[in-house]
Order: C-alpha cells, then structure tokens, then sequence
C-alpha cells in the first residue's frame, strides 16, 4: 500500500490498523503518532532506521472504547511481524536468530515519559542462553534483567520502586556505583530476583512466549493513555482525550554492547539558549533509558567525537538534514551499536521559550522560513515567561551547581515529593520539587513547584524536558548533590544538610543553586522591550533572545488588525504602558481614586457629614489625576469608566459599627449624633448581595454626586489641556448597564455635566460615552444599546461571573480546583474564556451592536484580553482592541499579530510549540 492510498484510507471510517514505516509519511501524525510519522519519514528520506511497523492510533481508540482488543488487530500484527522478520534474517523468540523488538508509545503530540515503553522484547530463557554461549553473556543478562523490569513495570503493574530497591542493593552487594558496572554474575542474580519478585507480586511469570510478550507489551502501552499522570499532562497541555496513542514496534538496536556502542539524545541546536550547532548527551554502552532517566549522569557530544570522529560526522550530516528538511529545531534519539549509527527517532524539539524566539528569528535570517512563520513558532505564554523577572548578581557563593537545564529563577521551600508540593503549593507555599531525578510519576509536583532539581540527569533528561516544556525553572545534574526523599533531606558537599522546609533560590540560566532568599531584577526581555519605542526603529540589545522577541514583536505589530490598550489609573502605570507598547488606556477605573485613606472622602458624601466639602475634595483630586493621565497618554485614547464597585467598598463595616454602638450603649456612655448618623446611612445602603445591587450606573442614577463630579473633573481637565494645545482623546464608560432606559437617562446626566464645562470655557467637548458590556442582559440587548452608545468594551470578568452565577473571588478557593481535577472543567474561566458560554455572549453582542450601528468600536477590558488563549476567540470574533495590565501589554501583541498570521494562513502554524 502507498502512502498516497493510506492517506486516502486515513480519511475513510475504516483506517488501517498496522502500517510499516516504509508506507507512511509526516503527514501522517494523526494515524501513526508523532513518533511513528518521524520514523516513516526518515525511512522515506533513507536514513539508517531500524526497520518496524506502527500500531495506529485508531487500534488504540477501538481498544479502549471496547475494552479488548478490535477485530483483525492481531492477524494484521503478524503480517507486519512477519515482514520484518523476512528483512531482517531474524525471527521473534528464534534462539538461534533472535529477533529483539522495542514497544514503545507515540501520541500525536509529544508527552515525554508519559506513556509506557517496554525494551527487550522476545528475550526468554534460551534466546538469552544461547547469547551467552555466543560469547555475549554480559549483553544478554543485563538486556533480560531490563524487560523483566520494564515488563513486570508497566504490564504487570509491579511499583516501580521495588525493582529500583533490588537494582540499589545489587549495586551495594557488587561496590559498584552505576548499573553499568555490573558483572555476569551480578545481573544474572538480578534478573532472576526481578522475576521472583514479578511472582510474587502478581502470581505471574515473565512470560517465555516472545508473542506473548509482544501482545500483552502492545495492550499495556494502549492502556496507559489514561494513565493518571498521561491524563494530567494532556489536561495541562490542552491535548484532547479522544487521540489514543499509537504504538511503535521497532527492532532493538543495542547502545549496550560493548565500547563502540552507546546511546544518546540531542537537538540540531541548544533548546536551552537557541544557540546553533548539534547539542545533546551521549553514554557510552548504554540503551537509551538509561540518558533520559537520568539514572547516570551522561557526557557531552564531543565525547562521541573523541570516541568515534566518523561516527561523529555522519550523525552531524543527519542531524543536519533533517533540520533542513523539518525547518525547525529537531530533537533526534540515536543509538551506536558497534560503530554501526541508527537514528531511532525525531520530532519538532520542545524548547526553552527564550529558545524558541531565537530559533525562530535565526532560522527567519537564514532564509528557512520567512518572518511571518517565525512568529508562528512562539506564542504569548512563552513570552510570558520571559517577561519575568531573575535574580540580582549574589552576593554569596553558591550552594552547589549542576546543568542549567530550563531558565528562570525561583524562590521556595525544598519539598522531596510530588504529594508534599502539590499539598504545599495548594497551601499558597512556592516549594523547589527536589529529586535524586524525576520520573513520570512526579509530573503532578513539577507542576505545582516553581523550580525542580536534581542530583542526577542531563540536559535531555525527563527533569530538563518536561520542566522546559512547562517553562519551570530547572537545574539537573548536581553531583555535589545528594537527595534522600525517605528522611527529606539534601546534603551538600557530604555534610551541608538541608531539611524540608529550607528556602532555597535557583537559578535555571546559570544552572545554580543558593540557600536562602535572592533578590530579583527584571528580565533582559522585559527591559529591552521598555526601551524601544513603540511603532520606534527596534535596537539591537546583546541578548539574542531579546533581539528575537523584538524582531517578532515589530513584526506582530504590523500584522495585527486588533489594537493594544492597557488598564491603568496612575501616571505611573500609563508610562509603563507606553513603554511596553500600548496604544492608549482601555480601562481607568476611577474607584481606584477614592481607595485608601481617600474612601472617608464618599463616607463623608453618603453620611451628609459636610458632603458639598467632600465632593469638592474629589473634583479637585480627580481633576488633578486626569490631568496628569491625560498629559501622559497625549495622542492615545484614554476609556475612563465611571464608578463601578458597591458602594458598601467605600463604608465602614455594619457589623463593626453596630457592635461599637451597643457597647456604648452597654456603658451607659452619652449618645453621639455623628456615629448614630453614621451607622443610619451604613443600614440604609447596606445591602445582602452587593456585588448584584447598587453599583455602576445604577449608582450614578440614584446617588449622582460622586459620578457627576468625577464627570466635572474629566471635563475641565479635558478644556484646560485643549487651550494648551495638547492633543487629548478621552472616552467614557457606563459600566453594569442592563436596560437602554438606564443608559438613556445615564448618557443625558453625564452629556449635561460634560455641555455645562464646555460652555464655560466656550467650546464643545467631544467625550465619546461607550457602555461596558458585562451582564448577559446587556449582550442579549447590544442592538438596542448600541443605538445610545458611541462603543462597546467588554468586560469579561463580570460577564463570566454573572454568565455562570459564581463569585470570581471565592469560587477558586471553593470548588473551582476541584472541578478541574474532577474534569468537570478543564481551564479557570476567569484565567481563559469560557468560549461557548460567555464567547457566545461575545459573539452575540458583536453581531447585534454592529447590525445596528456597522462603525461600532469594540474593546476588551477583562483581563481575558491579556491571556492567550483567549486573544485567538477575540481575533475570530472581531474585536477592535485589547486592554489589558501593563505587563501583559507585550503578550496581547506579539499574540494579535500571530492569530492575524494564522487567520490570513487559515492553517494552524507548522511547529508545535506546546
């Protein structure tokens, strides 16, 4: 069968069951995984490829979704197996011509150790045997302890910890510190106590039957697709539940069979910095478990290169194909078997955000792909990362050093399991996860720690890939280091103990470790952004990360249809706005005036205690404010919304107050006329659910005072600045409106005040008045709204709160986490749009304010407009801008400018960046 008619089969109801390498292609990935589509491509593109054939994905899902094996799956296995024997002169369980295949996972998208493997397959007791009477004893005994290991493992369901407890004792029996030093003698022992141990966990033998093997091996890795922590990973990444997994069956190349042979894992460039060339690990005699587990500490390239310099050159020539072939970045798995190289797999590499915009940029320079590609290839949650800030210089040396294997810096306190730091990060704690090295099982405490560190691994270990693609902060490899999880202690040095508890600072660039507490500085990214000007030449900063973050960002800029407005109240936070980009405020909340020491300021208004004096203690602040903010933003627009919060926000407590009066009373003391006044106007306003009552334009309606002056201040700040001659683009918003009555008769209040200043300085103020769209009434009504209003901006946390009827402020500390473990949920939906819930809100209001006037302008202001996430639902829905926190102004840009690329493409970008 062709590619081409497997192709055509993939798009039919019946897709093939098993497919050999030789019959697939890249394209293929939703049918043969990742993993199998890399193999079949590099079958198609000639590279030494062990030979072998694919279980597809669509067995996986008929597995599963029957709970046994689909109808044909086995005959069309032996078919494939019977083929493989006949190219390569071997066959399965053949003691004479032992045939060896591995099993291993391949999802569609990547999830590094998060399914099952199982190595060795077809070893028994007379295959290995007759190995050891051929003069390879060693090769034989250490290969059959590994599938009865790997197998008791992962098909049988023995804790992984009880075959690592023999491994360590035979190690200790033996004086040896790694498994590779292990005699004859010692790993026979040992692989007859792993199969002791099978029996005697599971009344089971490992089985002799090589076909056996293979079957069982086949549905175990099936099986773990809905393993916890593979489920846990696809709920973090946004990988769908229904893909399944392919499984790989790939003849058994050895890296263990003596000095010419080893295995490795590297990358075409660093995944870490972005910097080009071949960049990876590689161990001698070794299979390829043992460098990602990080069991033994690996060497670098240049160690194969000293060993072997032909072997060296060639594996360069294929990794440099297959860069030039992908585009991309590639991360290739290797395996030297008595100078014989053999490419066992490649995919599209994960990498370090600040990797990613290098790579990218670099591959742009070179002519690979072009600018709008490379924007493609990132997205706003690395940005995000980069953003943050990293340690000062220290001040005392370092505790100890190992790989720096994913950068960022953090502080936390040393946990010595993945339970304990979920606990504690569920506590509000930031914990440092430390390991010996990390397997799959601690996914769930990588993810809840700010930083993950180990004794042992390299930079291509599990602990270095999966914190990279987390972007966590990561340090491997500290030999200086040793982790004892059993009494929850690190020593340092053989005598420097750290208990549970300890704070600890680490820094994933530099690949060090601090006890204690480190100061942090802003990060290069972040400062580079700042000091180029927006819509300005972009500089040329010595970091080439940041000078890729700026290349893509001007080219974000001037794709983008959405503009970038940021959420600011004080001079300071609109200048850090204008630093990072925006063009123009979004959303000033003037509540936030009236916050602080200032709140007695309304108390004095609602409690007739000298309310004409407060009031004009708030225009003269508020007229004194906008003038400033006003001034800072010349050019831009500036959306100032009008009091939003209840009103019980500005008051003292009722509970409080009606307390101190009994006490009083109580006592016997005199009554006092001010606090009897006070406490009368508090139960007046008080009210049962506030966030629901009186607020917004409700507020303005009823108690017109504060707004109305607020209004006054704007105005006259607006004229005064319009007579110097500067250039002034304010806006206002009603926020919380529900009916067009209200803002019929909201609008004309504030047009009076507005007319009433104008007049007096002898001119007429154009102010637009927009209203804010944040209760579903008010999107269920846009139509009618929009012929009152002169914009529309959305403000999504409201709306998400009054579309699902919960409280934003308490319902992550109630119950929303629980959803999410429970998968009820699958994201917070004030973290990212709730797209069929609230989006369909969204969508609806664009349509109906646009059908009735087609100019309107329409903005969001939640801070959904910061997330990206949700940026691409607002780019599909036709928003006009984003306003967001000044630190996420960079994200909401480069990500505008990247969904406007993926929509004019109208295909997804070619690299999976997850």
């Amino acid at each position: 069968m062709t590619a081409t008619e497997i192709s055509t089969s993939f798009a039919t109801a019946h897709r093939p069951l098993v497919i050999e390498f030789h019959e697939g292609d890249r394209t293929m990935a939703d049918l043969l995984g990742g993993k199998g589509a890399g193999l079949a491509e590099m079958t198609r593109l000639g590279l030494p490829v062990p030979p072998g054939f694919i279980v597809t994905t669509e067995a996986c899902r008929a597995y599963l979704a029957a709970g046994g094996d689909p109808e044909g799956l086995w005959d069309q296995v032996d078919a494939a197996l019977a083929d493989l024997e006949e190219r390569s002169g071997l066959v399965l369980g053949d003691p004479a011509r032992p045939l060896l295949v591995s099993v291993r996972s391949g999802a569609k998208f990547s999830m590094p150790g998060m399914m099952e493997t199982v190595l060795d397959i077809g070893l028994n007791d007379a295959v290995v045997a007759a190995l050891a009477e051929r003069g390879e004893s060693h090769f034989a005994w250490d290969s059959y302890r590994r599938l009865a290991q790997m197998y008791g493992r992962t098909v049988l369901g023995v804790e992984g910890s009880r075959f690592d407890d023999l491994l360590t004792r035979a190690r200790a029996h033996a004086g040896v510190g790694t498994d590779a030093e292990l005699d004859d003698a010692h790993l026979q022992q040992l692989a007859a106590d792993f199969r002791a141990l099978i029996v005697a966990e599971t009344g089971q033998e490992l089985p002799q039957d090589a076909g056996t093997q293979l079957r069982e091996a086949v549905r175990a890795v099936f099986r773990s697709w809905n393993g916890e922590r593979a489920r846990l990973y696809r709920a973090h990444e946004g990988i769908p539940d229904d893909l399944g997994t392919a499984v790989n069956v790939v003849q058994m190349v050895f890296g263990n069979r003596g000095d010419r042979s080893g295995s490795g894992v590297c990358f075409t460039r660093d995944p870490v910095t972005g910097a080009p060339g071949a960049f990876g690990d590689y161990l001698p005699d070794a299979q390829g478990e043992d460098v990602v587990s990080g069991v033994r500490s690996p060497m670098d390239l240049s160690e194969l290169h000293r060993r072997d310099p032909e072997i060296h050159a060639e594996l360069s020539r294929h990794l440099r194909s297959l860069e030039t072939h992908y585009r991309d970045l590639c991360d290739v798995e290797f395996t030297v078997e008595r100078g014989r190289l053999w490419i066992l797999q490649t995919r599209l590499g994960k990498r370090s955000p600040a990797a990613a915009f290098r790579i990218a940029v670099e591959l742009a320079d070179e002519g690979v792909i072009d600018l709008d590609e490379a924007l493609t290839r990132v997205n706003g949650h690395q940005l995000t990362t980069l953003l943050h800030p990293s340690f000062q210089a220290a001040a005392a040396a370092p505790l100890a050093g190992g790989l720096a294997a994913s950068p960022g810096a953090a502080v936390g306190q040393l946990v010595f399991d993945a339970a304990t730091a979920m606990e504690w990060a569920g506590l509000g704690r930031s914990v440092v996860l430390a390991r010996p090295e990390t397997s799959p099982d601690d996914f769930g405490g990588m993810l809840a720690a700010k930083a993950v560190i180990t004794s042992r691994g390299g930079l291509t270990s599990h602990a270095a890939v999966v914190a990279r693609g987390l972007g966590k902060t990561c340090v491997t490899g500290i030999e200086k280091m040793v982790v004892d999880p059993a009494a929850r202690t690190a020593t340092f040095h053989g005598s420097r103990v750290l208990t549970e508890g300890t704070v600890v600072s680490v820094d994933g660039s530099t690949g060090e470790l601090f006890e204690g507490s480190r100061e942090i500085q802003a990060s290069v990214v972040a400062t580079a952004i700042q000091e180029t000007s927006a819509g300005g030449p972009v500089g040329r900063p010595e970091d080439p990360t940041a000078r890729g973050v700026l290349r893509l960002l001007e080219q974000a800029d001037k794709r983008r249809t959405m503009g970038v407005r940021a959420n600011a109240e004080t001079p300071e936070e609109a200048r850090t706005a204008r630093r990072y980009g925006a063009e123009g405020i979004g959303l000033c909340r003037t509540e936030h005036m009236l916050m602080g020491p200032r709140r007695q300021l309304v108390e004095r208004v609602v409690t007739d205690d000298d309310a004409a004096g407060a009031l004009a203690e708030i225009e003269a602040l508020a007229l004194d404010e906008f003038t400033t903010l006003l001034t800072v933003m010349e050019g831009l627009p500036v959306v100032v919304r009008l009091l939003d919060p209840p009103l019980h926000e500005f008051l003292p407590d009722l509970v409080d107050l009606s307390v101190s009066a009994a006490v009083a009373a109580a006592k016997g003391e005199p009554e006092d006329p001010v606090a009897e006044q006070r406490l009368a106007a508090v139960r007046r306003l008080h009210e049962a659910n506030p966030m629901l009552g009186l607020r917004g334009v409700r507020l303005l309606l009823v108690h017109p005072e504060v707004a109305q002056v607020q209004v006054r201040a704007l105005a006259e700040a607006v004229s005064r600045l319009l007579e110097e001659g500067r250039n002034v683009r304010p806006e206002l918003m009603l926020p919380l409106v529900a009916e067009v009555a209200e803002l019929e008769a909201a609008r004309g209040r504030v047009e009076t005040v507005i007319a009433e200043v104008g007049a007096r300085h002898g001119r007429t103020l154009d102010i637009p008045i927009g209203v804010m769209i944040e209760l579903p009434r008010a999107a269920l009504t846009a139509d009618a709204l929009a012929a009152h209003a002169d914009f529309f901006s959305f403000g999504t946390n409201d709306l998400t709160q009054t579309t699902w009827g919960i409280s934003r402020d308490d319902a992550e500390a109630s119950f929303l986490a629980a959803y999410r473990e429970q998968g009820i949920i699958s994201a917070d939906p004030f973290q990212t749009l709730d797209e069929v819930g609230v989006g369909a809100l969204v969508r609806l209001a664009v349509e109906k304010g646009r059908a009735t006037r087609s100019g309107l302008e329409l903005g969001v202001c939640g801070e959904h407009a910061g997330d990206p996430t949700s940026i691409g639902f607002f780019a599909k829905a036709g928003i006009d801008y984003l306003s967001c926190s000044p630190p996420r102004v960079p994200v909401a840009r480069l990500e505008a400018g990247r969904q406007a690329v993926l929509r004019s493409a109208g295909a997804l970008p070619t690299s999976d960046t997850r």
